[in-house]
């Protein structure tokens, strides 16, 4: 007897994706899910006010798989001081008692790679819009399509705007959304 399970083409690609970052993540031994709980443990505890995952592993949730080095932390924190300055030394601090270690300008969390970028005011709001997921049923965010597409067209590399092309092709992708995100933000895009 042959079971036939039929699923929606965006479910099968998110599957896909997810399939080849652990896969990909569990042959070199690194366990993005243990990753993953320590950034929970910094935001339960308060070290940090919230965080999403962006950069080339959130793209990765949307579009077919590529080769990408590290996990981008999209990190909302505490707050700043008097002067305006954020001090994230307590995050780092917490980092380093646990053993982890700099890699140039990465932290090294459970063998992943991580590079915290303090949220601008696009990315704060990309954080408090950000899709709630679960990773090998560890709970996580990760940017929005529409958010994503911003922070990439923002950024502007070469490699932002391939990624941005693969995005738009999305069936998922509201593009009413994101004009009202891009124009908001005075973000030029011809497409």
């Amino acid at each position: 007897m042959r079971v036939v399970f039929y699923i929606s083409e965006s479910t099968a690609l998110l599957l896909y994706n997810l399939f080849i970052i652990i896969v990909s993540v569990k042959n070199k031994g690194y366990r993005v899910k243990n990753t993953i709980k320590v950034l929970n443990e910094m935001r339960n505890k308060g070290i940090i006010v919230d965080y999403a995952i962006g950069g080339g592993i959130a793209t990765l949730f949307y579009i077919e798989a590529f080769l990408t080095y590290d996990l981008d932390i999209f990190i909302i924190p505490k707050g700043e001081d008097k002067k305006g300055i954020i001090d994230i030394s307590d995050m780092y601090d917490f980092l380093i008692k646990k053993g982890y270690k700099w890699e140039g300008e990465h932290i090294i969390i459970e063998g992943i790679p991580v590079q915290f970028i303090v949220a601008n005011e696009l990315e704060e709001e990309a954080i408090k819009n950000a899709k709630e997921i679960k990773f090998e049923n560890i709970p996580t965010k990760v940017f929005s399509p529409e958010y994503l597409v911003a922070i990439l067209l923002k950024v502007g590399r070469k490699k932002d705007k391939d990624r941005v092309e693969k995005l738009l092709e999305q069936k998922n992708l509201n593009k009413k959304k994101l004009s009202i995100i891009l124009e908001r933000f005075k973000i030029e895009w011809i497409g």
